[in-house]
């Protein structure tokens, strides 16, 4: 394609401009540039060049309005003569009237909008106003009062300047008199010339300038010097003065506030920062307060407190406490050598000097007064009532306490006692024909079971001993004894079993005398009584002497006050949890009530007397098992009814951290000694058996622990780590593999689980029912663990009748073996005069020339000591052989 080619055929050229169009209004001129590329090769590019629109002035067109004008766009007319721009499409009326109805829906939004707004700006405008009336407001109170604070203080120092004003003047007065004085005095002409001429100075005369002597006045304000004024060029404009603005300098408080430094402020020297109005006022509040706190110091009397003091307090409650601040308690207990926070905690007796420092009065108070309150006040002699005695059965093993029990209650609980024995404590309420009511509580008789007699003599009013006829006084009826003894308690005695043939009252009664119990039939005043529970006989005298002997103490009290009693036995139940043995003592006991039993605490949810009968409450003296409490309480605790939760909740969580802080100072210093144990232990000097003891009552677990721990021996101590009431679970088997101990439950059986982890830890389980089988076993077990012993068993005497010296093996004996043998390899003592000189081992036994293995009594051999050559004629040599057995 060429250039000429182009323009021929200009006719079928592409191009951006209407054919139509007037050439008049055209914006758009074209024209072509031609490329040229490599190889010869070219191409025309059309380019059209836009132009802005000139309008062209014509006849209609001038009374046409400007497109900048107010008219809508559709109402303007397009060109002249009416008709639309080339190159547009005048608009339809359809179109014009959708334009028209668009233009006036926007309108309205727009107004709407407007008056949205404007109605918010009136709203915000009201707020603000409200607020900045508010502030003004407080602005102008607060200003009035600085404006009244700042005219007091002004008045104030404008009185004190003019008394210092005075003061100055009249010192002055006092001056001029005293010089006038001189000046009379001395006849010095040039003194009083100068004086004269002072006071007949003008006013308005500087010093030193004689009188008469002219002063040029300066020019007046706006007069300026000829060779100030500027010179003006001829022909020159006159400059145009602006007007003079007067400018004020900035006063100290604004320069203060601006807290800036401008050049003229430090031409001026005026540069010093001065503290701010807010800082200064800031520093007469200050001072304003502390003078009215001095005023108030030195008026007041000095309060005295009384500053309760309990075993602990913190800085911040004991400066509470005294009404004082904890900085001055601060540095009362640096004076006094202790550094302290405000959080630290301080002992009663730094404390107390404290407050003696502060002149108050100390209270001193324990935690444990939480306690205080809890058993009531003592009953008015008009509210008590006649109640039930309390009997308790005590007696040797195997003497009929539990059978006598039975005959009386007409039951037969011995039967169901493992091993014919009683290990449990227990409680049973009778009533006789007549009416009467008679507590008894059983006690075991078996030796390991000392609490649970000392428990049972503690609560009880009449102790009922059980002695055999055909047995007499045993260990465990002395022990009895001094139980009923040390509790004041009166005794009946009842001689058992006189239905046997071997019977002999009268041997129990003359041995009771050794013990202090006179009985009376041989003049004393302890009753006495035949009986046979086997046979029932003689149960009727039992119950009458019980009866008197109660009316003798005539036995009262108030049922109508808060229950208080005594747990007899404790034991954890599978299916009712903590089950505990109370004794009524005082007062009735309902369902319902919040009771305190030891370090445990909750509400009786369910009574049961002796025969499994619910109640709804308990009397005095009477026995009851109770449910509801959150743990298994220790037997032997009291038990106390309190008014609700939060006070039982506090004397239980008070009971239960002495209890741990026991414990703890109890396993601390067991720890130096089990640190020790496992040193010696390590040496071979010490072993132990360790024992995990589940019991199914409290009164079983505490007698098995005193049992076990008696059977130790200075070479095998017996420890146990832990014993508790309830079944055996995982937790006591891991304990037991972690420290290589026994599990032994008395009553009680392991769970599954605790089953399987012990056959998987290889834990030695053992079950018991029967409290002396018990200790036989860990007994085996100790002995079991010591060494076995070494124990010399004798061979014989020689008496040494010659001795013979051979080279190469030393002196040898020959003996004459008097008594047993001697054998070869044992060991010997070589006595003389009766007296051991050497302990050693024969090296050679010999008869004739051959060596023989032993010798016996009455023949002849020769025998050679090793390491021992001091011989004589006359010594005795003992022979002997060492050998180990077990302990």
């Amino acid at each position: 394609m060429t250039e000429g080619s182009d323009q021929e055929t200009g006719k079928g050229r592409l191009s951006l401009r209407p054919t139509s169009r007037p050439e008049v209004g055209r914006t758009v001129d074209a024209g072509s540039v031609r490329q040229s590329f490599s190889h010869g090769r070219s191409k025309v590019v059309q380019v059209e060049v836009r132009r802005k629109r000139a309008p062209v002035p014509g006849p209609a067109a001038q009374g046409a309005p400007s497109p900048s004008s107010g008219a809508p766009a559709a109402a303007r007319p397009a060109t002249s003569g009416g008709r639309p721009p080339p190159g547009t499409r005048a608009l339809t009326e359809t179109e014009l009237a959708a334009r028209q109805k668009a233009l006036a829906q926007q309108q309205r939004e727009q107004a709407r909008r407007e008056q949205a707004r404007r109605e918010q700006e009136k709203i915000s405008v009201l707020s603000a106003a409200e607020e900045a009336r508010r502030k003004a407001e407080e602005e102008a109170k607060r200003k009035a009062e600085e404006e009244a604070r700042a005219a007091a203080e002004e008045a104030e120092r404008r009185a004190a300047e003019a008394a210092r004003a005075a003061e100055e003047a009249r010192l002055d007065a006092e001056a001029a008199a005293q010089a006038a004085e001189e000046a009379r005095q001395s006849p010095a002409p040039s003194v009083a010339t100068e004086a004269t001429q002072k006071a007949e100075q003008p006013a308005g005369q500087p010093a030193g300038q004689p009188v008469g002597t002219l002063r040029l006045k300066p020019a007046r304000a706006g007069e300026e010097d000829e060779e100030s004024r500027p010179v003006r060029r001829a022909g020159a404009t006159p400059a145009r003065r602006m007007p003079q603005v007067p400018v004020a300098k900035k006063s100290a408080e604004d320069r203060r506030r601006g807290a800036k430094i401008d050049v003229q402020a430090a031409i001026e020297g005026e540069d010093e920062r001065v503290r701010s109005l807010a800082s200064v006022r800031r520093q007469r509040e200050r001072e304003r307060r502390q003078a009215e706190l001095e005023l108030l110091r030195s008026d007041q009397v000095k309060v005295v407190r009384e500053v309760v003091l309990p075993e602990s307090i913190t800085v911040q409650e004991l400066a509470n406490r005294m009404a004082t601040r904890a900085g001055d308690v601060i540095k009362t207990l640096m004076k006094l050598g202790v550094m302290a926070t405000i959080t630290q905690t301080l002992d009663a007796d730094t404390a107390e000097l404290v407050v003696q420092e502060f002149g108050h009065r100390v209270k001193r108070v324990s935690e444990s007064d939480v306690e205080l309150g809890l058993e009531g006040e003592a009953d008015a002699e008009a509210e008590l009532q006649p109640r039930p005695p309390v009997v308790t059965v005590m007696g040797h093993v195997d003497h009929g306490k539990t059978s006598l029990l039975d005959a009386l209650r007409a039951t037969d609980v011995a039967a169901g006692e493992a091993g014919g024995i009683t290990q449990h404590i227990g409680a049973y309420q009778v009533t006789m024909p007549g009416g009467e009511r008679i507590t008894f509580i059983d006690t075991p008789g078996h030796e390991a079971f000392t609490a649970l007699r000392a428990r049972g003599a503690s609560v009880t009013d009449i102790v009922v001993l059980v002695v055999a006829a055909d047995d007499g006084v045993m260990p465990q009826t002395i022990e009895a004894i001094r139980h009923a003894q040390a509790a004041q308690a009166p005794i009946i005695v009842a001689i058992n079993k006189m239905d046997k043939p071997g019977a002999n009252p009268t041997r129990v009664r003359n041995e009771l005398l050794q013990h202090g119990v006179v009985v009376e039939s041989m003049g004393g005043e302890t009753q006495d009584v035949e009986v046979s529970a086997l046979k029932h006989t003689g149960l009727d005298k039992l119950n009458d002497a019980i009866l008197v002997q109660a009316e003798i103490l005539d036995l009262k009290v108030n049922p109508d006050r808060p229950a208080e009693g005594t747990i007899i036995e404790s034991r954890l139940d599978r299916g009712r949890g903590p089950v505990a043995t109370v004794l009524v003592q005082r007062g009735t006991l309902h369902q319902g009530d919040i009771v305190v039993a030891g370090a445990e605490w909750g509400r009786v949810r369910a009574m049961l007397d002796d025969r499994g009968r619910a109640l709804a409450e308990a009397e005095p003296s009477m026995p009851v098992e109770i449910l509801g409490l959150t743990g298994v309480p220790v037997a032997g605790e009291p038990l106390v009814a309190v008014e609700n939760e939060a006070r039982a909740r506090e004397v239980a969580e008070f009971r239960q951290r002495k209890l741990r802080e026991k414990t703890a100072a109890s396993n601390g210093a067991a720890r130096g000694t089990l640190e020790q144990m496992l040193a010696r232990i390590s040496a071979g000097e010490q072993k132990e058996v360790a024992v995990v003891v589940k019991a199914d009552v409290q009164g079983s677990a505490e007698a098995i622990q005193a049992t076990v721990a008696k059977l130790g021996t200075d070479e095998v101590k017996v420890r146990v780590l832990h014993a508790a009431v309830g079944q055996i679970t995982e937790s006591d088997i891991v304990l037991a593999q972690a420290s290589d101990a026994v599990v032994v439950g008395f009553n009680v059986r392991a769970t599954s689980q605790a089953r399987e982890l012990a056959a998987r830890e290889g834990v030695d389980i053992r079950y018991y029912s029967i409290i002396y089988e018990l200790a036989d076993d860990i007994e085996k077990l100790v002995k079991g663990r010591m060494a076995p012993k070494e124990r010399e068993r004798f061979l014989g005497y020689a008496e040494i009748r010659k001795v013979f010296e051979i080279t190469k093996v030393g002196k040898v004996a020959g003996c004459m073996v008097t008594d047993g043998l001697v054998r070869r390899g044992a060991g010997v003592r070589l006595l003389r005069d009766g007296v051991v000189i050497h302990t050693g081992e024969l090296s050679q036994l010999k008869r004739f020339k051959d060596d023989v293995r032993e010798v016996a009594k009455g023949y002849e051999c020769g025998l050679a000591f090793a390491g021992w050559q001091d011989l004589r004629e006359g010594d005795v040599v003992e022979c002997f052989e060492s050998e180990m057995v077990p302990a």
